[in-house]
Formats: C-alpha cells, structure tokens, sequence
C-alpha cells in the first residue's frame, strides 16, 4: 500500500522535470547545447505560466496519502493484533528498562510457549487426549518484527506530519521565495524576487523541482534568461 501514491504519483508526472532539465545538470555541458536547452525550458516556462497548479496539488495529495497510509497501516495492525499494537512499543520499551514492572508484554502477544491438545489412538482403538506445552519459535521472530513495526510506523507518520506542515507553509509566497533563494544562491537575488512574485504555487513547484537537479551555474544563467521573460508578460498578475 505504501507504493500507491508513488505509482500514482509517477503516473501523474510524467518525467516533466526530468525532460526539462536534461543535460542542464552537469557544468561539463558544452556550451552549445546549454544554451539550447536552457532556452527550450526558458519558453516552456513561459508558454505554461500559471498552468503548473495541477501539478503541484497531485504531488500535495500523494503526501498527504503517504501519511493518511502510514496512519492506516497503524490502525490495521493494531485491529488485528486485537488492540495490542497501540501501545505496544512504550510498553516493550518500559519492560527492558524495568522487567519486574509486570509480564512481559512481547510475550502477552506473541507467547513463545503455549498449551497444546494432542490426540491420538490408544491401545483399544479409543481416541486418547494428551496436553503438553509447545514451543512457538515463529513468534521470538514475531516479537521482534512487530516491535520494529510499531517504531518504524510511528518514525513514518512524525516525518509525513512535519512533511505536510511543510507543505502547508509553501502556500506562503514569502516562503517559497525564501526555499527558492536558497536553491539559486549564485542567481542575483533581485532575479530570483523578482521570478517569485510571477510565479504561483505550481510554477514555484516546478522551479523548485528544477533548481534541486539542475547545476547550480546552470541554473543561475536560466533565471538570468527567464526573468526577462516573465517580468514582460502581459498576463501575469
């Protein structure tokens, strides 16, 4: 289930900023045909403006399935474990700092020794019924697993939390251009503002997309070829 919203995602995407930054990632480029892709990104971006939101909001929805997923998966596991999932990790975690604090609860789930019924035929043919005790050794592995789980599960679910607050906090333009700035540190910061007020969420996205896998000096010469253009449309707002 946790590669859902990545299936979807790549669905969605299509490679675009793959496509965009194609042979702008590497300061080795020669210069001809630097020029060349930069200026085909240079006119996409200005031929697209303001047409990028769909983009960015189908990449905000697989965040928020990521953590919608890792919260189901807890839920789930704790329903089949008949509630014992829950709290699970802080009590194992308190038995192996105070082990005479009760009953191992690793052992409450997933016992390693259990009573079994046997039957069999005795000597006349009549069915005999013999209990011994039984040793599980899947379940030492289970204890193990489930704890790791529960960890894993909460580790998850605290990063998709703050990735999403994140998230929330680049619907603020003063924001974006702050990340933006910080991705295009060798552009002239002036550029760069002035690429940000033109630009809407979806068109940051994918500036921001593009400035974490293009080289940094690339990158600085495609805001130099941009802003020109963007700052002259008559559309923008």
């Amino acid at each position: 289930m946790f590669y859902i919203p990545r299936y979807m995602w790549k669905g969605w995407e299509g490679e675009r900023v793959k496509s965009l930054v194609a042979e702008l990632n590497s300061p080795v480029s020669s210069s001809e045909i630097r020029k060349k892709r930069v200026s085909i990104a240079v006119d996409y971006f200005g031929k697209n403006l303001h047409h990028h939101n769909l983009y960015a909001y189908q990449f905000f929805v697989c965040e928020v399935l990521n953590f919608v997923n890792v919260i189901g998966q807890f839920y789930l596991t704790d329903r089949f474990l008949d509630l014992g999932f829950a709290k699970y990790g802080p009590r194992v975690l308190n038995y192996s700092q105070d082990s005479s604090s009760g009953h191992d609860p690793m052992d409450e789930i997933f016992p390693k020794v259990t009573k079994c019924t046997f039957h069999k035929f005795g000597p006349s043919g009549t069915i005999m019924r013999h209990d011994a005790l039984c040793v599980l050794p899947l379940n030492i592995l289970n204890q193990k697993i489930f704890v790791f789980l529960w960890f894993w599960f909460v580790l998850v679910a605290v990063i998709s939390a703050f990735g999403l607050l994140y998230r929330l906090a680049t619907f603020s333009p003063g924001f974006r251009h702050l990340l933006l700035r910080g991705r295009s540190r060798l552009a002239s910061a002036e550029k760069v503002e002035a690429v940000s007020k033109e630009c809407q969420i979806g068109d940051w996205f994918i500036l921001y997309l593009m400035a974490r896998n293009m080289d940094p000096y690339v990158f600085k010469e495609f805001i130099n070829t941009l802003t020109p253009t963007l700052v002259g449309k008559e559309h923008v707002s």
